[in-house]
């Protein structure tokens, strides 16, 4: 499995919140939907916002792939990406964190999935 890893980038996005260099404007702007999505259906984590500190952080999991079709893009629970990974050849899945309290949002991870990926 294929899998891409986006601490980095979160890293440097928040030093640069800290800094200044970015508002908490710029990077708490979840879209509604990606809250939404959190809300209902999204991961708890252990973990807190790494920008208002609280315990609402969730992750959301949004698979892509051509044997998707039109369900490209739907937010699905984790159970729900392991039964794609039974029956799909090979599809895409992105990891988004979502703090509830104050909309940050950030790609985590991405990886390649499915029937034949090997890993």
């Amino acid at each position: 499995m294929a899998t891409i890893d986006y601490r980095l980038a979160k890293r440097a996005i928040l030093r640069q919140l800290r800094r200044g260099l970015v508002s908490q404007i710029d990077v708490c702007d979840a879209h509604p939907d990606l809250v939404r999505a959190a809300r209902n259906i999204g991961e708890k984590t252990s973990e807190r916002c790494p920008v208002c500190g609280n315990r609402g952080l969730r992750l959301v999991l949004y698979p892509y792939g051509k044997e998707l079709k039109r369900h490209n893009g739907w937010p699905k629970r984790r159970a729900e990406i392991g039964e794609l990974r039974s029956r799909l050849d090979e599809f895409v899945c992105y990891v988004v964190e979502v703090c509830l309290d104050c909309s940050w949002n950030h790609l985590v991870q991405s990886f390649v999935t499915g029937r034949r990926v090997a890993g």
